[in-house]
């Protein structure tokens, strides 16, 4: 069995996992910050003191690194690094802030980009985070830090993956993926 770690996993659902981990021999543990989603590990991504060093074959993150201060995202990202096995990769996908600044621009910071499963989404919740999450509370939500392609590529291989591959997805994502 491969094992990916699913870091800021929220509340279970099966489909919240990227497709590739759904399938075959994975087995999903969940890590989360928060305790009231029920993660199967918690912790933060600058502190995975409770997962084991090299013990996962992936890492999947989505929409979580930008919760992370500018200083913080080298220490995470390391982290990242040191539970992967030799040859594991991360799978981490965020804001691609670029996609975001051209709807600013255009005077569009409060208009609906699109509708997630949480509702409408606008540039403004992209750039600083859900504004109903934090607003119920869940102050998690907040971000803290933005990437283009170059930034997010530039830290992963300053913090030792060999091999790093970004790309700008469909409507608002960057997507990267890294090998240890």
């Amino acid at each position: 069995m491969r094992k990916v770690l699913h870091v800021g996993c929220g509340d279970y659902h099966p489909l919240r996992v990227h497709p590739i981990f759904r399938f075959g021999d994975w087995q999903e543990i969940r890590f989360d910050i928060d305790p009231n989603v029920k993660p199967d590990l918690i912790g933060t991504m600058t502190d995975m003191s409770s997962v084991e060093d090299g013990g996962f074959d992936a890492i999947f993150s989505s929409h979580n690194v930008e919760h992370l201060y500018p200083h913080e995202v080298p220490v995470a990202l390391s982290e990242f690094r040191r539970v992967l096995k030799p040859g594991g990769f991360a799978l981490i996908t965020l804001p691609d802030i670029q996609a975001v600044a051209q709807l600013v621009a255009a005077d569009r910071l409060e208009d609906t980009a699109y509708i997630s499963p949480a509702g409408p989404i606008c540039p403004i919740d992209m750039m600083y985070g859900l504004r109903s999450s934090m607003a119920a509370g869940n102050l998690f939500m907040a971000h803290r830090t933005a990437f283009t392609a170059k930034t997010l590529g530039q830290h992963l291989l300053n913090t030792g993956f060999s091999e790093v591959s970004v790309r700008h997805g469909e409507g608002y994502d960057l997507w990267a993926l890294a090998v240890k």
